[in-house]
């Protein structure tokens, strides 16, 4: 997903970011140097991921207290996060030290060169990916070039979400969804693909559903997706920024189909925000699109701040941690790495996941086939097309 928040106490932003820049963005000596007191974290969260993180986070410094004093949280849209990071590193003055996000700013960190290169230049100082991840988290991982760590993921989707009450004949495939929006103007919804995890997962799985000439290619080989999506785009009124203002819409019927993903299903249920009586649906060809949230270093943090990091990013990866990432439902189901069952999870999860997941979901993840997103360079080049040619003027 890249995800965008919509999670109960996340739902708002923190407070502002410490931090400050010593030498050259990108320059560290070779083995990090533990700091000589406790430093400050600030944490920028662009993907709504830190709903599923906030607890392991937080547990660092606990865990931890020569090494940290405290975490500090933002969040920031991941459109305009890299130009603002991009403009504290030609001042030398970065005050961010980690960034959480979705492929979204880390496609957009990668294209302007904003990160720390991970691996393979500290892989004596992280885990081994192939040791430790899922097979379609490692996948996912592997997208990010080595500047970003995997630290949740999930099949994702797209999924249609509805309203039994309100939807009698539920579209079954593309065609059939694009004529009952010409029926129903208006009341299908899904979010910028720039800002929304859905809306993202959406427009790259649209090629395998309508047998587009290369999935992965969306310059040369979604000739198909990108008529489909204007047209579909002459029966909705506006796309939002968020992921959040779709379930929002679904909840208090302005809408009656949404596009979501399965934690975006499960999660506005639990708090209600949408009823719990939505149904979910895939449409005739559905490949699931993955998706996570990864973990970022900026160029330009101190390298006593970058050692902390790196054992920061070691410590989110161990499973006793990751066990908190199915929180309720939002990422569904959200650890990233091997041999984390549910039964390690908090009980509020438990008893979450018991109520409103779906039990479909396990025989739907076994049965379809896993896309991975489209690399960085091509999903950078998805949203320009998309804001350019289908909803850049109606989007809020």
């Amino acid at each position: 997903m890249a995800q965008d928040s919509i999670n109960r106490r996340h739902f708002l932003g923190g407070v502002a970011g410490l931090g400050a820049a010593v030498h050259a963005p990108g320059v560290f000596a070779q083995q990090p140097k533990v700091p000589a007191s406790p430093v400050t974290i600030s944490v920028v969260d662009v993907g709504g991921a830190l709903a599923l993180v906030q607890t392991p986070l937080e547990n660092y410094p606990k865990m931890k207290p020569k090494m940290a004093s405290r975490m500090v949280f933002t969040k920031a849209p991941a459109p305009e996060l890299p130009s603002k990071i991009k403009a504290q590193q030609s001042a030398g003055r970065l005050d961010i030290d980690l960034v959480i996000g979705g492929l979204d700013v880390l496609s957009a960190g990668i294209d302007q060169k904003l990160w720390v290169e991970l691996l393979p230049q500290f892989a004596s100082e992280l885990p081994k990916p192939e040791d430790i991840y899922l097979k379609p988290a490692l996948a996912m991982h592997n997208l990010g070039s080595g500047q970003g760590m995997a630290m949740v993921y999930y099949p994702s989707g797209p999924l249609l979400e509805y309203m039994p009450d309100r939807v009698k004949q539920v579209p079954t495939s593309a065609e059939e969804l694009l004529a009952w929006t010409k029926q129903n103007k208006n009341r299908f919804f899904y979010g910028r693909p720039a800002n929304s995890g859905p809306g993202r997962t959406w427009i790259m799985g649209l090629p395998y559903l309508l047998g587009d000439k290369d999935p992965k290619d969306p310059e040369k080989g979604w000739d198909k997706t990108w008529a489909y999506l204007k047209e579909l785009g002459e029966n909705i009124d506006y796309y939002p920024g968020g992921t959040g203002q779709t379930m929002k819409e679904l909840g208090d019927g302005t809408r009656d189909i949404i596009v979501s993903t399965t934690g975006w299903d499960i999660n506005p249920r639990v708090l209600g925000i949408v009823p719990k009586e939505a149904k979910v649906q895939t449409l005739k060809g559905f490949h699931w699109v993955t998706d996570a949230q990864y973990m970022m270093i900026p160029k330009g943090v101190s390298d006593e701040k970058l050692a902390v990091l790196l054992d920061l990013i070691r410590h989110m990866l161990t499973p006793q941690q990751q066990a908190y990432t199915y929180d309720e439902g939002y990422f569904y189901p959200g650890p990233a790495v091997k041999d984390v069952p549910l039964s390690m999870a908090p009980e509020s999860s438990q008893k979450a996941i018991a109520e409103f997941g779906r039990p479909e979901y396990e025989k739907m993840i076994a049965d379809n086939p896993m896309e991975t997103p489209l690399t960085p360079e091509k999903m950078v080049a998805a949203f320009r097309i998309w804001d350019e040619q289908v909803g850049g003027a109606k989007k809020k």
